[in-house]
C-alpha cells in the first residue's frame, strides 16, 4: 500500500497527492485534521468519496514559521499548547506533559472534525509516531478506533516487528504487545517509509531495494509528497525529498518495477471489506 501522509497540511501536498490518486498512482492518503488545507482536501473528497482517505492525528506543529493549534477548545486541552499558542513542536514536548485523558479529546475531536466536513475516514493513524510515544496513548488510539470503527495504523506484534520497531526508538513493551492483541480491526504486517536519497536516482534505487525485500504480507509504505514553491521551501528543510516523491510515482521506470515485481496493492477500505467479509460468515 503507497500512502501519501500530510495532506491538507499546505496546498502544495494536496495538489501532488489528488493527480497520484486519480490516477491509481497510489491507494491511499491520511489529511491533517487541524492544519490550514484541511478543507481544501475535504471539498474535494466529497466529489471522491471512492478515495481512501484517512486522518493523520495531529497532536504536534512541528515547522519553524509554519504552525497550528489543536481543533478542540484550547481550554479543553491546556497541555497540548506551547507558549506561542500553537501545539508543541516535538513529541517528547507532548509525552512528557500531556495526560491520556487530553490525548483522548483531541483524537476524538479531530475525527468528529473531519465527519463534519464530510469525510467518512478509512482509517486513522499518527503524525510524527505521538501516539505511539507512550503505552497509554497507542491503548487510547485503538480504543477510540474501535469505537468507531476505523481500521488504526496498527501492525502484528511479531517478534521480528518488534526488534525492528524499537530500534527505531519505539517503546515496544509487553503491555502494548499485549494490547494490540485486544485490538479487533485488520492489522499490517509491517510499515515503512520511503527513504530519503542524496539524489532522485539514488532515492528510486533505495525505494526499489526496499520494495525487493519485503515479506510477504501488507506493507504499508508511507511517503510526503509535496508540489515545488517557493512556500514549501519556507516550510521545510524536506522540501526537496518530498518534491522527488512528488514524481516518483509517475515515473514510468517506478510504475515498470512494481509491475516487475508483481507487487499486489490494496487499500484501508479494501481491507475493511475483506475483514467484514470474513467476521460476518
Amino acid at each position: 500500500m503507497l500512502h501519501a501522509d500530510d495532506i491538507g497540511m499546505c496546498s502544495e501536498a494536496n495538489e501532488a497527492v489528488i493527480p497520484y490518486l486519480l490516477n491509481d498512482q497510489i491507494q491511499s492518503a491520511a489529511a491533517m485534521v487541524p492544519c490550514p488545507w484541511f478543507n481544501d482536501i475535504a471539498d474535494w473528497y466529497k466529489k471522491h468519496p471512492e478515495e481512501d482517505i484517512g486522518l493523520h492525528l495531529t497532536l504536534t506543529s512541528e515547522w519553524k514559521n509554519y504552525r497550528w493549534g489543536p481543533v478542540s477548545n484550547p481550554s479543553n486541552v491546556p497541555e497540548l499548547i506551547d507558549p506561542e499558542g500553537y501545539m508543541w513542536r516535538g513529541v517528547i514536548d507532548v509525552a512528557s506533559r500531556t495526560p491520556v485523558t487530553t490525548i483522548e479529546k483531541e483524537v476524538r475531536a479531530q475525527i468528529e472534525r473531519a465527519y463534519e466536513r464530510g469525510i467518512k475516514p478509512g482509517h486513522i493513524d499518527t503524525h510524527m509516531g505521538t501516539l505511539y510515544s507512550k503505552v497509554e496513548y497507542a491503548e487510547a488510539f485503538f480504543k477510540v478506533a474501535m469505537e468507531y470503527g476505523i481500521p488504526a495504523n496498527v501492525i502484528e506484534f511479531t517478534p521480528d516487528r518488534v526488534q525492528k520497531f524499537r530500534k527505531q526508538g519505539y517503546p515496544i513493551t509487553a503491555r502494548l504487545i499485549q494490547s494490540g492483541r485486544k485490538y479487533t480491526l485488520p492489522k499490517l504486517d509491517d510499515f515503512t517509509s520511503v527513504p530519503n536519497g542524496k539524489s532522485y536516482q539514488e532515492k528510486k534505487e533505495l525505494f526499489f531495494d526496499l520494495v525487493q525485500n519485503l515479506e510477504p504480507g501488507i506493507t504499508e509504505i508511507i511517503f510526503h509528497p509535496s508540489i515545488e514553491t517557493e512556500g514549501l521551501k519556507k516550510i521545510t528543510n524536506s522540501w526537496q525529498q518530498r518534491v522527488w516523491e512528488a514524481k516518483m510515482f509517475s515515473d514510468p521506470e517506478v510504475i515498470q518495477f512494481l509491475k516487475n515485481e508483481g507487487i499486489i496493492f490494496t487499500n484501508w477500505k479494501e481491507m475493511m471489506v475483506r475483514f467484514k467479509e470474513r467476521t460476518t460468515k
